[in-house]
C-alpha cells in the first residue's frame, strides 16, 4: 500500500490489521505482559560506586536493599497490568500500597508522560494480592526504583502499539506519526483516540516502531508539581479507607485483648455481654476475645462486658530499663584507642516506638467454607495471605486480598493481625466481619521500633581520621513478613539472625571518608513485637552518627559543616548540604538560646540535608525555620517529594524529642496520643523550604525517597538543641531525659 512501511506488523490472529473490518470483542486494551520477550529491561543496579577514597566503601553504597528488592521481583517484573478502554481512559493496576506516600499520583504521572496519555484521565489504582508476583512488598523507599524500568517499558511497549495500529488503519508510516494527550496524530491532521486503537492496538504482535522508553530528558510532567490525584477525597472524607469499604452484610466487630504484652486468655465468661442489645456473636481467638455486634458502640460495651481472667505475658515483670541493661550487656566492645591518638566515644539510646499511623489497624473479612476474601491495607499481601491460609486452613491460592488506600504505615502494615483475626472471626461465626483494633490496641498490643542502644568511637592523629566504629545492640527486628523472601523464606524462619545482618549491612551507610570504618549489629529477642519503623536501623544508627560526628566537630575545633564538606564521600549528599548551609546563612550570630543544626544522610541512591534553627528559651524548644535540600536522582512530584521531607521534619522531631514507649512491668505504658507525645501544630517551624534538585542527564534514574528524610531531621533538630543549650543528648526522647 502506497506510504505503508516495508515491514508487516505481526499480529495476534496471523492476519494483518490492516483487514480487521470489525473490532475485537475485547472492548479495552490490556497488556499482561507477564514473561514478554519484547519488554526492555533494565539493570537492576543503579547509580555509580562512589569515588575511591581512604574509606572503602560499604556494601550498601554497592547493593543495598532495594536493589536486593528489585532483584527479588526481577523474574516476574514485567507482570503488570496497564488497560486502555474504549471511553478512552488509561488504568494502571499498582502492585503496591499507597499508604499517604502519593505513589499512585507519582506512577500516573510517569505513565502519562511515557504513553503521552492524558494526565487528567490516567488513573492508578492499587493492585489486588497477585499470586504471579510472589514477592511483592512495598518498603524500604523501593516503590519507584523498582518499577522505574518496568513501568516505563510497559508504556512505551503500549505506546508503540497504538502507533502500529493507528499507521494500520490509515495506510501511512508508523514513524510519521505522534502521540499526545491520548491520541494518535497524522501529518494530515487525522487524529484516533487510544480508546478507538484500543481494539485493533490489542492484536498487533510486533509494533513498527521501537518500544524503547524516552530518555529523562524528553519528560514534560515528571519533575513538575502535582497535587495528589485523591488530595480533594481525603480532605473532603470521600476516600475509601478500609472501615468505608461496603461489604454487605458485614458486620462491626472489636477484641478484648490481654493488659500484658503477649498475654492470653485463662478463663472467660462471656453470658452478659451475649445478652447485651446487638450482639451477634462472641468468638475466642488467639488474641483475645472477639465481639461481633449491628454497631460498633454495641460490640465495645460488649467487649467490656466479658468477664476475663488472663495469663500473664512473657514480659512480666521486666521493664524498658532492665532491657537497656541487658543491650549493654550484649554490645561488642569498641577497639581500645592506641595511646596518643585523640578519640571520642559516644553510647546512644533510643526507645521502642509505635508506628502511631493516623489510621487505625483494621480489616473485613469474608471467609466461606474454601475461600477467603479479605480487605486489607497490606505492605506485603502475599505474606498475609499465608497467614489468613494457615490460620483458616484455606489453601493461600483461595485467599483473594484486595488493597485499599491507608492513612499511613510507617512499616507497621508489613504485618496483618487485623486480616487473620477477622478471617478467624469471619469463619467461626459463618458471616462478613468488619474488625476495627483501637488506638490503645495498636499501641499496646501492635509493634515497635526495636529498643536501641548504639555505641560509638572515632580516633584522629594529627587531622586525619583514623577509625570510625559504630556497635549496635538492639531489640530482635522481625523481618517475618515477607521480606525474607528477597533471599529465603527459610532463612527468616530457621537462621533470623543471618536474615537481620543481610539487611543491616545492605541498609546503612556512612557517607564520609573515616579512615578504618566499621559497623556491628547485635540483636536480641527481648519479648515485645517489633516490626520495621521508617528508615530501618539508618532511623538510629545514622542519626546516632550524625549526632557524634557534630560533636566530634567541635572537639576537634571544626565548624561543623565544614568537617562535613572535608569528609564527605556522596557528591550529592555534599551539594545538598552546601545548598542548607547558604540558604539558611549557616553559622550567623543568633540570640542567646537559639541556635542552627545540620545533618545529612546518604541512602537509597538519594541524598538529603537539613538545617534547622531553634529555640530554647521557652517552656519546652521550639522549631523556628527549617530547610531541606534533597536529591533524589529523578524527582516524579516535586510537590510530593517536598510533602515527604516537611513530614519528616515533624516525624523527627516527634522521636527525638517528644515521642517513645515505656515497658512497665510487661506491658506498655502509654495508649494513644495523650501520653505518646507526637508533635503538636505548634512544634511546627514557622517557615520550611524544601528544594529538590531536578534529573541530570537523559539516563538519570530515580532513588528513593519515602523514608530518606526522617533521618537528616531528626539528627539536626538535637545537634541544634545541643548547640543551643550547650548540652549533649544522648537518651531520647530529649524532653523525657534532658
Amino acid at each position: 500500500m502506497a506510504g505503508r512501511s516495508d515491514r508487516t506488523a505481526v499480529t495476534t490472529d496471523d492476519e494483518s490489521v490492516a483487514t480487521i473490518t470489525s473490532p475485537s470483542r475485547r472492548s479495552f486494551l490490556q497488556y499482561s505482559l507477564a514473561g514478554s520477550a519484547t519488554l526492555v529491561m533494565g539493570s537492576t543496579f543503579v547509580g555509580d560506586e562512589a569515588a575511591a577514597s581512604i574509606s572503602l566503601p560499604e556494601l550498601g553504597e554497592i547493593l543495598d536493599f532495594p536493589d536486593v528488592i528489585a532483584l527479588a521481583e526481577a523474574p516476574y517484573a514485567s507482570n503488570l497490568l496497564l488497560e486502555i478502554t474504549t471511553g478512552n481512559r488509561v488504568r494502571f493496576e499498582l502492585p503496591r500500597l499507597d499508604k499517604g506516600q502519593g505513589i499512585a499520583t507519582a506512577f500516573a504521572m510517569l505513565i502519562a508522560d511515557e504513553l503521552d496519555s492524558d494526565y487528567e484521565r490516567t488513573d492508578v489504582t492499587l493492585s489486588d494480592r497477585r499470586a504471579d508476583r510472589p514477592f511483592s512488598i512495598t518498603g524500604n523507599s523501593a516503590a519507584i526504583r523498582a518499577l522505574w524500568d518496568p513501568v516505563r517499558s510497559l508504556c512505551a511497549h503500549a505506546r508503540a502499539r497504538l502507533v502500529t495500529a493507528a499507521a494500520l488503519r490509515w495506510s501511512v508510516r508508523a514513524s510519521s506519526l505522534r502521540t499526545s494527550q491520548s491520541s494518535v496524530i497524522a501529518t494530515d491532521g487525522r487524529i484516533a483516540t487510544y480508546g478507538e486503537l484500543s481494539a485493533e492496538a490489542a492484536r498487533v504482535a510486533i509494533p513498527l516502531i521501537p518500544v524503547t522508553p524516552k530518555p529523562v530528558s524528553q519528560y514534560k510532567i515528571v519533575g513538575t508539581k502535582r497535587a495528589r490525584k485523591n488530595a480533594r477525597a481525603i480532605v473532603t472524607g470521600t476516600e475509601k479507607y478500609t472501615l468505608d469499604t461496603s461489604v454487605a452484610g458485614a458486620m462491626p466487630t472489636v477484641v478484648a485483648r490481654a493488659p500484658d504484652i503477649g498475654g492470653s486468655v485463662l478463663s472467660w465468661n462471656g453470658a452478659v455481654a451475649a445478652s447485651m442489645p446487638g450482639v451477634i456473636g462472641i468468638v475466642p481467638i488467639p488474641n483475645g476475645i472477639a465481639v461481633t455486634a449491628q454497631t460498633f458502640k454495641q460490640a465495645f460495651d460488649a467487649r467490656d462486658a466479658l468477664q476475663i481472667s488472663w495469663r500473664p505475658g512473657p514480659v512480666r515483670g521486666q521493664s524498658d530499663a532492665g532491657m537497656r541493661n541487658t543491650l549493654r550487656q550484649i554490645n561488642t566492645p569498641l577497639t581500645p584507642v592506641l595511646p596518643l591518638v585523640g578519640s571520642l566515644s559516644a553510647t546512644f539510646e533510643f526507645p521502642y516506638l509505635a508506628h502511631a499511623m493516623m489510621e487505625v489497624m483494621s480489616a473485613v473479612a469474608d471467609v466461606r467454607d474454601q475461600s477467603a476474601e479479605i480487605w486489607y491495607a497490606s505492605q506485603s499481601p502475599n505474606f498475609v495471605a499465608a497467614q489468613v491460609a494457615q490460620s483458616t486452613g484455606i489453601p493461600a491460592s483461595k485467599v483473594k486480598i484486595h488493597i485499599p488506600f491507608a492513612g499511613g504505615s510507617f512499616g507497621r502494615r508489613l504485618f496483618g493481625e487485623a486480616a487473620v483475626e477477622a478471617a478467624l472471626v469471619s469463619k467461626a461465626l459463618r458471616m462478613p466481619v468488619k474488625l476495627m483494633w483501637t488506638r490503645n490496641d495498636d499501641m499496646r498490643h501492635g509493634r515497635f521500633r526495636p529498643l536501641s542502644r548504639c555505641d560509638i568511637r572515632a580516633s584522629w592523629l594529627a587531622g586525619a581520621t583514623l577509625s570510625y566504629e559504630h556497635h549496635i545492640a538492639a531489640a530482635r527486628n522481625d523481618f517475618r513478613h515477607g521480606l525474607g523472601d528477597a533471599l529465603t523464606a527459610a532463612g527468616v524462619n530457621v537462621v533470623p539472625d543471618l536474615f537481620n545482618q543481610v539487611g543491616f549491612i545492605t541498609m546503612i551507610s556512612l557517607p564520609y571518608r573515616f579512615g578504618n570504618t566499621s559497623s556491628k549489629l547485635v540483636e536480641k529477642e527481648l519479648g515485645v513485637p517489633t516490626a520495621s519503623w521508617r528508615s530501618v536501623y539508618s532511623g538510629v544508627m545514622t542519626v546516632a552518627n550524625e549526632i557524634f560526628i557534630d560533636e566530634m566537630a567541635r572537639i576537634r575545633r571544626y565548624d561543623e559543616v565544614d568537617f562535613r564538606l572535608r569528609h564527605l564521600d556522596s557528591a550529592a549528599a555534599e551539594r545538598c548540604l552546601r545548598y542548607v548551609a547558604a540558604a539558611g546563612a549557616w553559622g550567623r550570630t543568633m540570640p542567646r538560646g537559639q541556635a542552627q543544626g545540620v545533618a545529612v544522610h546518604a541512602e537509597y541512591r538519594s541524598a538529603v540535608a537539613y538545617l534547622v534553627e531553634i529555640d530554647t528559651t521557652g517552656p519546652e524548644p521550639r522549631l523556628l525555620k527549617a530547610y531541606c535540600a534533597v536529591d533524589v536522582g529523578v524527582p516524579v512530584n516535586v510537590s510530593g517529594l517536598q510533602a515527604q521531607m516537611q513530614g519528616s521534619l515533624i516525624d523527627g522531631w516527634s522521636v527525638m524529642f517528644r515521642a517513645g514507649n515505656h515497658v512497665d512491668d510487661g506491658r506498655i505504658r502509654e495508649g494513644s496520643f495523650g501520653d505518646f507525645h507526637w508533635a503538636r501544630m505548634r512544634h511546627a517551624p514557622v517557615t520550611t523550604q524544601v528544594h529538590v534538585f531536578p534529573a541530570e542527564g537523559s539516563n538519570a534514574e530515580p532513588g528513593g525517597a519515602g523514608e530518606l528524610g526522617i533521618t537528616a531531621a531528626a539528627a539536626a533538630c538535637v545537634n541544634a538543641y545541643a548547640r543551643a543549650t550547650k548540652t549533649q543528648p544522648r537518651r531520647f526522647p530529649v524532653q523525657e531525659y534532658d
